[in-house]
């Protein structure tokens, strides 16, 4: 049996299906780890869905910016922004089925036997596995439960709190827990972010350094498999760190990784996806209706 994770799909399926096949992938037999950003700005994101639900049995799936986006979108068309590509989704008659698995995957998900850690976007310096997995729950429990879902989305979007405090408690609790799984690329070494920077590795404003690079992080005896930040375009020089986003739905390469061997392949979109919408707007998470997600 083997285990591959593939950074950001983004609603490029062609590309996934490319490196499934150089790898025969045996959805019998093999895993497929998901990053996150399953959806939007790409040309596919329904037959995207559709098709990780289809082998839905094989999948390990953690959530990113944009499937969150999808299931606030779902909720409220209202948050539907320009440049968004879920409408599809919406209108489709197995949307409801769709989002419905799509709210009960993980936010975080460790391997003991290969001692590695599967999230979208990192896990924030100050913080043992220990921690980020009992934190990380609690999102996915606002998320399954039935009573909690909407207000978790409602109060979902916002830049603050820029840093944890384990005194917080409802909606701005839950909010910095998935601002740092999911939009995280810079912070201090206590872990205070910055969610404007987008760019590459070494444009860190003074005082902070990528989530990763930071000498006292807590994670740093584990393997830690990320997507999230195509600015990095796939490379980390931290040991131990896999960086997979290198930028498909903008014109870049798909990338699986195999998570035993360490072998990288990748295969270069050739979908036109979301490439005349403005610059400004490719590179910014989704932004939420009145701040800068």
């Amino acid at each position: 049996m083997a285990v591959y994770a593939v950074g950001d799909l983004q609603g490029c399926l062609e590309p996934l299906k490319c490196l499934l096949q150089r790898v025969a992938f045996d959805p019998a037999n093999d895993t497929l780890w998901l990053v996150g950003d399953l959806v939007n700005r790409g040309p596919s994101s329904l037959e995207t869905l559709r098709y990780l639900y289809a082998m839905r049995d094989s999948l390990v799936c953690v959530l990113g910016n944009h499937d969150l986006h999808l299931l606030a979108v779902a909720n409220n068309a209202e948050r539907l922004k320009r440049g968004d590509t879920l409408r599809e989704i919406l209108d489709a008659p197995d949307g409801p089925q769709l989002l419905d698995w799509l709210r009960r995957q993980k936010l975080l998900h460790y391997d003991e036997q290969r001692n590695a850690v599967l999230v979208h976007a990192g896990i924030p310096p100050q913080w043992s596995l220990r921690k980020a997995l009992r934190l990380a729950a609690e999102v996915e429990t606002a998320l399954r439960d039935d009573n909690l879902f909407q207000p978790y989305l409602d109060g979902m979007y916002g830049n603050e709190p820029n840093k944890w405090d384990k005194e917080l408690q409802g909606a701005a609790r839950l909010r910095v827990i998935t601002n740092y799984f999911t939009r995280m690329r810079f912070c201090t070494a206590d872990g205070k972010l910055d969610l404007k920077g987008k760019e590459g590795a070494d444009t860190a404003l003074p005082g902070y350094a990528p989530w990763f690079a930071h000498k006292a992080r807590k994670t740093r005896d584990l393997r830690i498999i990320f997507g999230h930040w195509a600015a990095l375009e796939g490379r980390c020089d931290e040991p131990g760190v896999f960086a997979l986003d290198t930028g498909c739905v903008w014109g870049g390469a798909m990338t699986l990784l195999n998570v035993d061997s360490g072998e990288r392949l990748s295969c270069t979109c050739t979908d036109k996806g979301d490439a005349d919408v403005p610059a400004a707007t490719r590179a910014a998470d989704f932004p939420p209706p009145s701040d800068n997600r």
